[in-house]
């Protein structure tokens, strides 16, 4: 039997309390639950934030700021170390600089011909006095240059358009020493066969005063037609070649024959030190027919030669009529220069001296009754290749053996228009200014020098 107490009826309002306290029991648990496992089991997926909104405002305005550069700090020099004055070497350059307001470089080498090699230039060029050079049409860039007139009679004759023609020569090397740019190195020098006469002892800084100079000095050479070339100027002279003095080379090439009056000119000018070197001449077949003096067996021949009665026979003829002959010549000649005077022109100038009376009655085609029988003790030819080797052996010791580039010879020949001039010759040309990795030009007549002017267009 059930006791009578459980027969009793519970509160309903317990029951609900009791019910709800479970429920809320059971469900923050399970809430509980699911937080734990989202939290260590489950990874977090990628949350993106959306950026805030950017509020746009006018930028400020534009501030300059000066910035200065920071002044470089000078080392502090060490180790000093002194040399002696009389240990510096300095090449022969002439120190009459240009005037003070103008931009100049004096450009000098150090030590021996030619000085020394600075920053790789050819001298002591650092590039600064190079100057672009025309002299007719035959270019070049260079920095200590030298000019080479001939002034011998053969210049100014008719056939070449006399005074005229060389004075076109006189402006155009005016012209261009007046376009060298500042600080280049020039010099002129006037031949005459052996003899010469030097503008300055040395190569100058180019510049208005002594432009002006120089077109002063160079009016007076050719200017009458009485006084051609060198002949009786008191400070021209022979010099003497002075590279390699235990040459026999040398020697022979100093020997005064007319084979060897171009190869010995030729290293005259490669002694001035220059970098580029123009020859204008009336005669030039390059190296041509070097030559030595005669054997002992030539001397001998030429002493049984002239020994000889009939030999003797036929000089004393000539010398007998040679007064004779010199006074057809000073006949022949004053009644040329009267119809020229006439005309209004100079004097003609003849190729050879007025002292050569078998040359100049020869060029005014005048003949002897009695001519000179000639012959000569000869002379003792060198081979070509030993000439060569020769002008190599001075390049070697003036230039190459001081690490210094050889100047470029450049020749122009002022020929007459209808003058011969072989095929063979102009050929031996060629090869000569190619030996100096320099160029050449031939210009005939008084028209063609006059048209192939070029150094008053170059500028610098």
């Amino acid at each position: 039997m059930i006791p009578t107490e459980l027969k009793k009826k519970m509160n309903p309002m317990l029951v609900k309390v009791i019910v709800i306290s479970f429920l809320v029991h059971v469900v923050g648990a399970f809430i509980a639950g699911v937080v734990t496992i989202a939290t260590i089991v489950i990874k977090d997926d990628a949350q993106f934030e959306v950026p805030p909104s950017v509020v746009e405002e006018e930028p400020p305005r534009e501030v300059k700021v000066v910035i200065r550069p920071e002044q470089a700090k000078v080392p502090q020099t060490q180790r000093l170390s002194m040399r002696p004055v009389a240990n510096i070497a300095v090449a022969d350059v002439d120190v009459n600089l240009p005037d003070m307001d103008q931009s100049f470089t004096v450009s000098a080498g150090l030590g021996g011909v030619g000085g020394g090699r600075l920053l790789g230039g050819t001298r002591g060029s650092i590039g600064m006095g190079i100057s672009d050079i025309s002299v007719f049409g035959l270019k070049t860039r260079a920095e200590r240059i030298l000019f080479v007139i001939d002034t011998n009679r053969r210049m100014v004759t008719d056939k070449k358009g006399g005074l005229d023609s060389y004075r076109v020569i006189k402006d155009e090397i005016s012209d261009m020493v007046g376009n060298l740019s500042a600080g280049t190195l020039f010099n002129v020098m006037l031949t005459d066969i052996r003899r010469i006469k030097l503008f300055k002892p040395r190569l100058v800084p180019s510049g208005n005063e002594v432009h002006q100079e120089l077109i002063k000095w160079i009016s007076t050479v050719n200017d009458d037609a009485t006084r051609p070339g060198l002949e009786g100027v008191y400070d021209s002279f022979e010099p003497l070649l002075k590279a390699l003095p235990e040459s026999e080379m040398q020697a022979a090439v100093s020997w005064n024959n007319g084979h060897n009056h171009t190869a010995f000119m030729t290293q005259l000018v490669i002694e001035q030190s220059a970098d580029a070197i123009f020859m204008i001449t009336g005669d030039h077949r390059g190296f041509g027919k070097v030559v030595a003096p005669p054997s002992e067996a030539q001397l001998l021949a030429w002493e049984e030669l002239r020994s000889s009665q009939a030999y003797q026979d036929q000089a004393a003829a000539f010398y007998q009529e040679e007064p004779e002959m010199k006074q057809r010549v000073a006949n022949e000649l004053a009644k040329i220069n009267k119809a020229r005077a006439s005309r209004g022109e100079p004097p003609r100038v003849l190729a050879r001296k007025s002292n050569d009376v078998r040359g100049t009655a020869n060029e005014l085609g005048l003949k002897w009754k009695n001519p000179h029988p000639g012959g000569g003790p000869g002379h003792t030819d060198i081979d070509p290749r030993r000439v060569e080797k020769h002008f190599t052996d001075v390049i070697e010791k003036l230039y190459t053996s001081k690490g210094q580039q050889p100047p470029s010879l450049n020749v122009i020949l002022f020929l007459a228009g209808d003058e011969v001039y072989r095929k063979s010759w102009e050929d031996e040309l060629k090869s000569y200014v190619r030996f100096f990795k320099g160029r050449s030009r031939i210009i005939r007549g008084k028209n063609e020098i006059k048209s192939a002017r070029s150094a008053l267009e170059t500028k610098n």
